[in-house]
């Protein structure tokens, strides 16, 4: 009887996503803390990632790809250093990430909140949405409240993404042909994919481009 026992609250914990989050290693990339995935399988160059729940901060910004990011990048910055109230200090995490903001309407109606309707594709001028990962130690209620108003906290909750890394210098023209080739290769295994193209950003600025990690990515259906 008590092997039945532990073997059903095993099944009830795998079945929790946020009994898996806290189960899921915690994830580093050179010293900042990343989203906790695994690696299902490798399709071609890019990775299939099972992706445990997480809290992201976000905020929406207007202009071209390359001037949104740096204006939400900002923001978001101010935050983690002391832009809240308590002036408290967020770890720094990474990816910083980026995609193509959905319509409001379109936002609402949809049953995940990390769901995304792009409104075109990287060559696009806005709207854009930016996002830190918030550290995992973190809930929301635990959360430094933002100064900034525009700054909203989102909970996400597991999700599978088809990934593609690639190094150097990810300006608009290679993410729209990193992203058509991951769109590419999604089609030739039959993937459907549902939220995206979204863009990951793991280095700062300054890295030279050879060290750099980048990546295009889409939810799956």
């Amino acid at each position: 009887m008590k092997h039945i026992i532990a073997f059903t609250a095993a099944l009830l914990l795998a079945a929790s996503p946020m009994k898996a989050q806290e189960t899921m290693p915690k994830m580093m990339y050179k010293s900042t803390e990343t989203p906790a995935y695994s690696v299902e399988r490798t399709v071609g160059e890019a990775e299939i990632r099972s992706y445990a729940p997480r809290i992201v901060a976000e905020v929406t910004v207007s202009g071209s790809r390359s001037g949104a990011i740096s204006s939400g990048f900002r923001i978001l910055a101010g935050y983690i250093f002391g832009g809240n109230d308590g002036a408290a200090k967020v770890a720094m995490t990474s990816p910083v990430a980026q995609m193509p903001a959905e319509k409001i309407a379109q936002k609402i109606a949809m049953t995940s909140p990390v769901a995304q309707t792009a409104l075109g594709g990287a060559g696009e001028d806005g709207p854009w949405v930016v996002q830190f990962t918030m550290p995992s130690q973190y809930t929301l209620s635990s959360l430094p409240k933002a100064k900034d108003a525009s700054i909203r906290f989102v909970p996400q909750p597991a999700d599978r993404q088809v990934v593609l890394q690639f190094p150097g210098l990810a300006g608009t023209s290679v993410l729209a042909r990193k992203e058509a080739e991951l769109r590419a290769l999604a089609a030739a295994e039959g993937l459907e994919l549902a939220v995206g193209p979204m863009y990951y950003f793991y280095d700062a600025p300054f890295t030279l481009p050879w060290n750099r990690r980048n990546e295009v990515a889409f939810a799956l259906k």
